[in-house]
């Protein structure tokens, strides 16, 4: 009897090691909790970007990793990569921005 409970001990024990191993986050990779919180600040940046009349109808992606805002695509104007750029780091969450918009 005491043999299955050493055994079921560890098991236990294994499992549960990995698994939080597997929740754990590194520099290529974010636990869970970061992807949705992640997830929120990009629809968050999206929307505000939206929101602004200059940048409206322009094609900015938007891409956050570990509350990183990366942003991409075309713009018309300097003036326009320097707005997007400030809109985005006046979100909530986001630490900071990456900004790779391009004058088209």
């Amino acid at each position: 009897m005491v043999k299955p409970n050493r055994i079921l001990q560890l098991v236990l024990c294994v499992g549960l090691i990995t698994t939080s191993m597997g929740c754990a986050s590194n520099q290529k990779h974010e636990s869970t909790g970061q992807y949705v919180d992640d997830s929120v600040i990009t629809t968050k940046v999206k929307a505000a970007i939206f929101n602004e009349a200059s940048l409206k109808t322009l094609q900015i992606n938007v891409k956050t990793f570990k509350t990183t805002v990366q942003l991409s695509g075309f713009v018309d104007s300097a003036q326009s990569i320097a707005r997007a750029g400030e809109v985005a780091r006046h979100v909530e969450g986001v630490v900071s921005v990456k900004n790779d918009l391009v004058v088209k």
